[in-house]
C-alpha cells in the first residue's frame, strides 16, 4: 500500500504458508542509529520487537518515527 507523502508499504501479509516461516518475531535494532529520510527502508510493527514480514520505504523524511521503533535497515539509492 501507498500512502502518499509519507511511505510505501509491503510484505508478505496474505499468504499464510509463507508467515508461518516468520513465526517468530525480529528483535528490534537500537534507535538513533539511522534516522527515517527519504529513501530508507524499516520494518513495520505492531509494537516493541514484533517485526516480520512488512517492511515500508520512507517517501519523505519521517524523523518522528525514530522514537517509535522504526529503526531504518537499508536505503532505496535510484529510482525513488
Amino acid at each position: 500500500r501507498v500512502v502518499p507523502g509519507f511511505v510505501a508499504q509491503f510484505g508478505i501479509s496474505s499468504d499464510v504458508q509463507a508467515n508461518e516461516l516468520w513465526d517468530v518475531p525480529i528483535e528490534d535494532d537500537p534507535e538513533g542509529v539511522k534516522s527515517n529520510v527519504k529513501g530508507t527502508v524499516s520494518f513495520a510493527t505492531a509494537g516493541p520487537n514484533t517485526r516480520t514480514t512488512q517492511l515500508f520505504v520512507n517517501l519523505v523524511d519521517n524523523a518522528q518515527l525514530d522514537s517509535m521503533g522504526f529503526t531504518p535497515l537499508c536505503e532505496v539509492t535510484q529510482n525513488l
